[in-house]
């Protein structure tokens, strides 16, 4: 021992076998192992498809779900933007695309909460560039859904708006249609009578 109290480390260059006698055959794996390609360039993305999600299976759920197989880097599940709710399907990016292909066929036709999941690989010339935008976003749930906004309770101001919109809406299809020489009479839209009566 020196001094530091620390042995000099053998410098990485001067690997010896263990046994003399094959040292040669030793030397001739370290350079083949060498000349291999590094792992981190040879791994290239690969990225699957689910459908047939059943509700209550969101992006937690289906990260810690997909994790099992290897090291998921993105993840999306397709909302709807008026809702937020599940469409069903999402997309699922891995580190390796061998990983994305075991992951294929071991998912595809699983039974999960009662849902047959279906389960592809998507080759990387399907995968458009715009695929996982806002995946990095945690979701939030839309502040004033579309149902809501459309089954609000109107004062009598904004109906009497809402039912003119309508009136100068038919009334600009009726005249294309006339431009057209199309001769088509509908019902259109009545007026409801007023709130005084």
């Amino acid at each position: 021992m020196t001094e530091g109290g620390s042995i000099p480390a053998p410098a990485a260059k001067n690997l010896l076998a263990l046994d003399p006698s094959e040292e040669a055959e030793f030397k001739k794996k370290v350079q083949e192992v060498k000349k291999r390609p590094k792992k981190d360039e040879d791994v290239t993305p690969g990225v699957i498809y689910l459908g047939h999600i059943p509700k209550g299976f969101f992006e937690p759920q289906i990260r810690k779900y997909f994790e099992q197989f290897g090291k998921v880097l993105r993840l999306r599940l397709s909302r709807s933007k008026k809702t937020g709710g599940s469409k069903g399907y999402a997309f699922v990016e891995f580190e390796c695309d061998e990983v994305a292909r075991i992951v294929a066929d071991t998912m595809n036709n699983y039974l999960l909460g009662e849902r047959l999941i279906k389960c592809s690989f998507l080759p990387a010339e399907k995968v458009k560039p715009g695929l996982f935008k806002g995946s990095e976003t945690q979701f939030k749930k839309p502040t004033r859904p579309a149902v809501r906004r459309y089954n609000k309770n109107r004062t009598p101001v904004e109906t009497e708006r809402m039912t003119s919109k309508l009136l100068q809406k038919e009334a600009k299809l009726r005249k294309r249609l006339a431009e057209k020489g199309i001769d088509y009479d509908f019902p259109g839209f009545v007026r409801p009578k007023s709130f005084d009566s």
